[in-house]
């Protein structure tokens, strides 16, 4: 009868230690009665960590070596020894994060840390790890390991704080093991050996798991058992004042017509004010009552490439941000084209306004063309845009946008009736179409 696995087989190669480790984490769980949500499992980059899935307690996925400080973090915010909070997570991920595991354990974090070790990093081809035993040969090792890895069990050992700590063999029975370490408040740690059937034993051909373990040197036992140790606490003050101020509030100013929710896509090219002119319409939706989202997307380089920018405006509240199926989207440069161009070819209706210098691909949208580039110059062709956008739409009322916009440093040094003189000057297709012949 499981409780805390799902029945769908377990993801892990033929004869993988870590399928013993899932069933006996089960196991183990069981015999200590836990309701599987009061259990949070945290796993790390690596084979074991594609188990997520198949456990029906709260799972989070960590970066290589963080799942350690993810756990901890999880730990202090439940402030509470009754949740049990396991980390998974294998030797390569260990040697990663040796910081996390030493500073978790010597503050004594209530959490229970399984290493899944099985010498080498099995998920991107059998490179050794830190925990490689002497003499013991992987793809990338093939005359075996020049020296003693680490023991992370005498390690942790040492550190003042750790309430267990414990190596076993990965075969068998060792639920009572496991969930002996379950059981203690604090820090507990685990270290459970195994082969890699991919790759340890490939390249170890005949070698057992326990000659491994023995020829290194690592004894299966219980390092430290320190019963009940003080546990972390976390300090709950409750006399703090809020950060969210009454005057900072964007007061409903407007009325509104706005039926239903419209979602919104600006792109364009860095430096050109896609996520100022995004704010803008944010907060011009907000002033007129509604409840408004905003994200935005561009490249690490920031300054160069595309940025884009997906607003979201509903008289409804709002519990997500983005939309893979914008109802209007705007595009002012070549740069968003390309960043838009799937989105745009995946549209089944609504209204795409583009710069008339581009050339829109197929698309189910009503296209609108416009020289924003060319009437406002490139630096301000996004905020041309959404001034156009609620000109020709009037979903918000422009006065609200006038509004927001007039607060900002950047409406001193914007001619707004030669914008407006500019928006209002005819634009038709067949002023394109001239264009696009003589270019």
């Amino acid at each position: 009868m499981k409780n805390f696995l799902t029945d769908a087989p377990l993801p892990f190669c033929k004869g993988c230690g870590h399928n013993h480790i899932a069933a006996n984490t089960e196991k183990a769980l069981q015999l200590l009665d836990y309701d599987p949500m009061n259990v949070v499992l945290v796993t790390d980059i690596g084979c074991h960590g594609i188990i997520d899935k198949s456990f029906l307690t709260h799972t989070v996925h960590g970066l290589h070596g963080r799942s350690v400080a993810l756990a901890t973090g999880v730990s202090a915010a439940l402030n509470n020894p009754d949740k049990k909070v396991i980390v998974f997570i294998g030797d390569g991920g260990a040697t990663i994060g040796m910081q996390h595991l030493i500073d978790a354990a010597h503050n004594g974090f209530n959490m229970t840390v399984v290493i899944h070790n099985n010498f080498l990093y099995g998920m991107t081809g059998g490179q050794p790890s830190e925990f490689t035993p002497f003499g013991f040969k992987t793809p990338y090792l093939p005359d075996g390991g020049k020296k003693t890895g680490y023991d992370i069990c005498k390690l942790i050992s040492a550190v003042d704080g750790v309430s267990y700590v414990s190596r076993l063999e990965g075969i068998s029975d060792f639920s009572k093991e496991l969930a002996e370490a379950f059981s203690r408040k604090g820090f507990s740690l685990v270290e459970v050996m195994e082969i890699c059937p991919s790759y340890g034993v490939k390249a170890n051909p005949g070698m057992k798991l326990s000659k491994v373990v023995e020829s290194a040197g690592l004894k299966i036992e219980k390092f430290v058992d320190r019963g009940e140790t003080e546990a972390y606490q976390t300090t709950v003050k409750t006399d703090l004042k809020s950060l969210f101020h009454e005057e900072d509030a964007i007061k409903t100013l407007f009325p509104t017509q706005l039926e239903k929710p419209i979602r919104m896509m600006l792109c364009g090219s860095a430096g050109e004010g896609v996520q100022a002119a995004a704010e803008f319409l944010l907060k011009a939706g907000i002033t007129s009552g509604l409840n408004g989202t905003k994200k935005g997307s561009y490249p690490v380089t920031v300054g160069v490439g595309f940025s884009a920018a997906e607003v979201i405006l509903s008289s409804e509240e709002i519990l997500y941000t983005g939309s893979p199926n914008p109802d209007v989207m705007c595009v002012t440069s070549a740069d968003g084209l390309e960043y838009a161009r799937k989105t745009i070819a995946n549209m089944k209706g609504g209204k795409l306004f583009i710069d008339s210098s581009l050339t829109a691909p197929e698309t189910k949208a009503e296209v609108i063309y416009f020289p924003f580039r060319e009437r406002g110059g490139a630096k301000n062709s996004s905020l041309y845009m959404i001034f156009y956008f609620l000109k020709t739409t009037g979903m918000i009322p422009m006065d609200a946008l006038l509004h927001v916009f007039g607060e900002n440093k950047i409406a001193k040094k914007f001619d707004l009736p030669k914008m407006f003189e500019l928006l209002n000057e005819p634009y038709t297709a067949a002023m394109r179409d001239e264009t696009k012949t003589i270019a």
